[in-house]
């Protein structure tokens, strides 16, 4: 197939490198002739360092650098029946700008040649209602780098006519890519999930949870993701991160669950962007600290002997338990601060497996000894890494022996303060909740969510894969103790994970169609 590339950066580079690669001719074109130029060379470039890493052959590198076909303007008619089928648009994100290349477009190309735009955050219906026929224009949303983030988003506009989708699919499948239909709403899908796990960072962040290298540390060992949220939007850029964040949020008309932190703006107006700017979360550069991103030690000298009793039954309990390797007392021993019985052992520590809740509730509700009850996350039990939560009431010394204790086992021990579910339970239920709502909205399918999220974003599960791991039911409960702890209405429970664990069915289930779904000859 022949199409046609207008915007030679760094997107539309690699969407050249790529359908190209895949065995299509690939017309780029720029407003400046030289970024043209400047583009083929790249590509030649990456296709020879492929060909060197055996990649692909060298015939087959040099085959796909002929098949790229530079042109003097973006408004090039075609000769004879050379005609795009495909044009895609990897221009600057302003409406006007794209607009223009567009109705530019329809006075040398024919009606039967597609419009994609690669947008990432414009209305693709809005965009289509300034053609005199919207009905050929649909998004197609690449990942930069594009060759190797294997996922496109197509997303047809409201106008958009019924085969288009389809046609992308099979063009975006046909060269290797998975590619996902979602509706054309604020963020499309992989930005809009990806605001689950940055805005609950942030706002622990906000509450003085942990510091950034903490919280990234938990992200990374307790949920196995490949990089924490602030390392991540580091990279990215929080100028970027902030602006997506606004542009969702506003979207959804204010969602709680979308709920921006005050933290960004401040940090933005500073030039706290990340690794462009030198310093984000973290320093970058000669003169950064090595250690800058290096987790808090937990505090040293403790006791590592001290007896230990893990408050409550259940699974939670028993994780914890297993884990330290018969250095438990009885749950209800030293309870009422009497002591380990015979005086010659300290008072056993109090570790308290919290789901959704705090440490102080427990301590409230059951009356435990304040200086000495510690919260443990049970989502952190067996990852290598334990989080202990303490209240403003624990014991300095209580603290170091918890750390020493855990420590013992041979994990590593983050301290934070006690917060409503703990760092991880709420980085996880937000994610899952972010796309819940996608799939109750029915933005995307769940199958797709999964699939681009996972793609996009490098999670070690897709969101609703991931609740269901844990259970509906059980992430059902979280929401709901994390609502009531907090009153917080960004923790209210999702349409889509009530419904689900009130029926015992899995948080991957869809929607039945509702049309013809009803009638007698129906399944």
């Amino acid at each position: 197939m022949r199409i046609r590339i207008v915007g030679t950066g760094v997107m539309g580079r690699g969407i050249a490198q790529w359908a190209a690669t895949a065995g299509h001719t690939v017309e780029l074109a720029d407003a400046r002739e030289e970024s043209v130029t400047e583009a083929v060379a790249f590509v030649t470039g990456m296709l020879e360092r492929a060909a060197q890493k055996g990649r692909m052959s060298a015939d087959e590198a040099a085959s796909a650098r002929e098949r790229l076909v530079p042109l003097g303007s973006p408004f090039t008619a075609p000769a004879g029946d050379e005609a795009p089928a495909l044009v895609i648009e990897a221009v600057r994100e302003d409406l006007e700008t794209k607009t223009s290349v567009f109705t530019e477009l329809t006075k040398v190309l024919p009606e039967t040649t597609v419009f994609a735009t690669n947008t990432s955050s414009l209305s693709v219906t809005e965009i289509g209602s300034r053609l005199a026929d919207p009905s050929r224009l649909a998004g197609l949303h690449f990942f930069n780098p594009v060759p190797l983030m294997k996922i496109a988003e197509v997303v047809p506009g409201a106008a958009t006519r019924e085969d288009l989708p389809g046609f992308l699919t099979e063009f975006v499948e046909g060269c290797g890519h998975r590619a996902v239909t979602v509706a054309d709403t604020p963020g499309f899908l992989v930005n809009h999930a990806g605001r689950g796990l940055v805005t609950e960072a942030l706002a622990l962040l906000e509450e003085s949870v942990a510091p950034p290298a903490d919280l990234d540390a938990i992200a990374r060992d307790v949920l196995g993701l490949r990089m924490g949220p602030f390392e991540l939007m580091d990279l990215t850029g929080l100028d970027v991160t902030a602006s997506v964040i606004e542009t969702v949020w506003r979207g959804f008309r204010h969602s709680d669950r979308l709920r921006p932190s005050y933290l960004t703006a401040n940090r933005v107006a500073a030039g706290l962007h990340g690794r462009k700017t030198g310093r984000g979360f973290y320093p970058y550069g000669p003169d950064a600290p090595g250690d800058a991103a290096a987790p808090t030690p937990p505090p040293a000298g403790g006791d590592a002997a001290r007896p230990v009793a893990v408050v409550g039954e259940g699974p939670d309990a028993d994780a914890v338990s297993a884990l330290l390797d018969g250095r438990t007392v009885p749950g209800g021993q030293g309870r009422d601060g009497t002591g380990s019985g015979d005086g010659s052992r300290p008072e056993p520590l109090l570790l308290v497996p919290t789901w959704g809740g705090t440490v102080a509730a427990a301590v409230a509700a059951q009356g435990l000894p304040a200086g000495r009850a510690l919260g443990i996350d049970p989502l952190s039990a067996d990852t290598g890494r334990f989080v202990l939560a303490v209240t403003p009431a624990s014991e300095p010394g209580a603290v170091r022996d918890a750390a020493a204790v855990l420590a013992a086992t041979g994990a590593e021990v983050t301290v934070v303060r006690d917060t409503a579910g703990s760092v991880a339970q709420r980085l996880l239920a937000s994610v899952v909740s972010v796309a819940a709502s996608i799939a109750e909205r029915h933005i995307a399918a769940p199958e797709d969510i999964d699939l681009a999220v996972t793609a996009g974003l490098g999670y070690p599960y897709g969101p609703l894969a991931w609740g269901e791991r844990i259970g509906a039911a059980r992430m059902l409960g979280l929401q709901r103790a994390l609502l009531t702890a907090t009153g917080d209405p960004r923790y209210r429970p999702p349409r889509w994970i009530a419904e689900r664990a009130q029926l015992g069915l899995p948080l991957t289930a869809p929607d039945i169609p509702l049309a013809g779904h009803f009638e007698e000859n129906s399944p």
